[in-house]
């Protein structure tokens, strides 16, 4: 592997890794129909909202959710809006995998 090719690896990998969170991935899943100001996001998550402004930072960091304001709060959104096609890919693998566990079953 070249240095150009690593690093288009390490940067793919810091990516993925900051999605690799299952609030994290649940923020995603909400903001995939809205901005969602934090407040909102520590309501439907069910955690406080200083640990889902943690969150939404390694996100934002990452590339994956951006953030604007709006007079007293703070509104996320998805950056790009394929990051949730991730969730397609994960759960096609969860549907392989149960499907081999019952073959392996029977």
């Amino acid at each position: 592997m070249n240095k150009f090719n690593r690093r288009k690896y390490e940067t793919k990998a810091r990516i993925v890794k900051a999605m690799a969170h299952p609030v994290r991935l649940f923020i995603i899943d909400c903001l995939k129909q809205k901005k969602r100001c934090v407040c909102d996001l520590s309501e439907m998550v069910g955690i406080d909202v200083s640990t889902v402004s943690r969150h939404l930072r390694v996100m934002e960091t990452a590339g994956i959710v951006e953030k604007r304001k709006q007079g007293l709060k703070v509104f996320y959104s998805l950056r790009v809006k394929c990051a949730v096609s991730i969730f397609d890919c994960v759960e096609a693998v969860i549907r392989s995998n149960l499907r081999e566990q019952l073959r392996a079953v029977r």
